[in-house]
Formats: structure tokens, C-alpha cells, sequence
């Protein structure tokens, strides 16, 4: 599990820095407020791309609990990002799928308080 939450980590930061790129170069027929949408994902999908990798590095200390929030990290990223970049670039009209990716990114964030604090010590 560590490994794998390592390696979602790794490939979040990849595309947060392949969407920045595109976004600086290659978006120019976007609307203006759908290129702040893309930018809101990069930056959400950039945080929590150095959040799993740390949750993977906590991993051997937090246990499940640090398990559960890499997991809940991993796919609110996927479903969050998707959805809010579907929407910015146009290629998509269907939101209702960004508030859940949200909800597991806090769920993420809560269950890491909770891996830090019941963890060993």
C-alpha cells in the first residue's frame, strides 16, 4: 500500500505540472473563468499530490487510519481534479461529482488527524 500510494503521489504532481503547463501554453481558446477552474485543480491536485506522499511515508507509523486518508486523498484527488477540469475546459457540463471528491479530500485531511494522534508513538 505504501508503494502504491507513493506512485499516486508521484503521478498527482505529474499532472498538476503537465496542466500547468498546458494551461500556460496551450489553453488560449478557454473562457476566463474556466481557466481559473483549471488553476484551482492544478493547485488542488498539486497540495494533495505532496499529501499522499507523505500519508505514504507516514504509512508505517499511522496504520489504518493513515491508510484510509491516503486512499480518501487519492481518490478525492482523481475525482475532484477530473470533474473541475472536465468543467473549466469545457468537456464536460455534469459538477455534481466535484463535492464528493471535496468530501474525501477533508475526509482525507481528518483521518490523517487522527492517524497522527492514535498512532504509535
Amino acid at each position: 500500500m505504501q508503494k502504491a500510494l507513493f506512485a499516486a503521489g508521484a503521478l498527482a504532481g505529474f499532472g498538476a505540472v503537465a496542466m500547468a503547463s498546458l494551461a500556460a501554453h496551450g489553453l488560449s481558446r478557454v473562457s476566463a473563468p474556466g481557466l481559473v477552474m483549471v488553476h484551482t485543480a492544478i493547485q488542488i491536485e498539486a497540495w494533495h499530490a505532496l499529501a499522499l506522499l507523505a500519508t505514504a511515508l507516514w504509512l508505517p507509523r499511522g496504520g489504518n487510519w493513515a491508510r484510509a486518508a491516503g486512499l480518501c486523498f487519492a481518490a478525492g484527488t482523481l475525482i475532484f481534479c477530473a470533474t473541475v477540469y472536465a468543467l473549466g475546459l469545457g468537456l464536460s457540463a455534469i459538477a455534481w461529482p466535484a463535492p464528493i471528491g471535496g468530501t474525501l479530500l477533508l475526509a482525507g485531511w481528518a483521518l490523517l488527524v487522527v492517524a497522527a494522534l492514535r498512532g504509535p508513538t
